[in-house]
């Protein structure tokens, strides 16, 4: 018999989902739950909550049936570009508006690859906002300022 083990990297990572999602479930009881036909404000976050926990369970069992390889390179240059673009956009949309945002947005998020050239870089950002605002502007006619006040002069 061998004796009990949990991997090191995955017990921590379901420890983690299983303590958020029982947070996030007790906080969202304090909320009208609701039925499945007739939702309340509480129930979306209760079923996320749940879902979050079984992937703890889950996470939680493969930990303790299998070992794995220890965590290898961490690329930091990902996380330094793609961590703080979505905190960006949420932090200019109003000031610079909707067209602005997204291409810095996009600008930023495309130097996390060390491959990319900042001529690329222009061009996926450029097509991106312009997919954004045909999707957003024309296809679904959603009202936002496409420049914000921080650019009228």
């Amino acid at each position: 018999m061998k004796p009990f083990t949990i991997d090191t990297t995955n017990g921590i990572c379901a420890a983690l989902f299983i303590f958020l999602g029982g947070f996030f479930a007790l906080q969202s009881l304090d909320l009208e739950i609701g039925t499945a036909f007739r939702m309340g404000p509480g129930y979306f976050p209760l079923v996320l909550a749940i879902v979050l926990i079984l992937l703890g369970a889950v996470i939680l069992v493969e930990a303790v049936r299998f070992e794995s390889e220890p965590i290898g390179h961490v690329a930091w240059r990902g996380m330094l570009f793609i961590l703080p673009a979505p905190i960006f956009f949420g932090l200019t949309v109003r000031g610079l508006g909707f067209l602005p945002s997204i291409f810095l947005t996009a600008l930023i998020a495309s130097f996390a690859s060390g491959r990319m050239r900042p001529l690329t870089a222009l061009v996926l950002s450029a097509g991106l906002t312009l997919f954004a605002f045909l999707v957003f502007s024309y296809a679904l006619g959603l009202p936002f300022r496409r420049f914000g006040p921080w650019l009228q002069f």
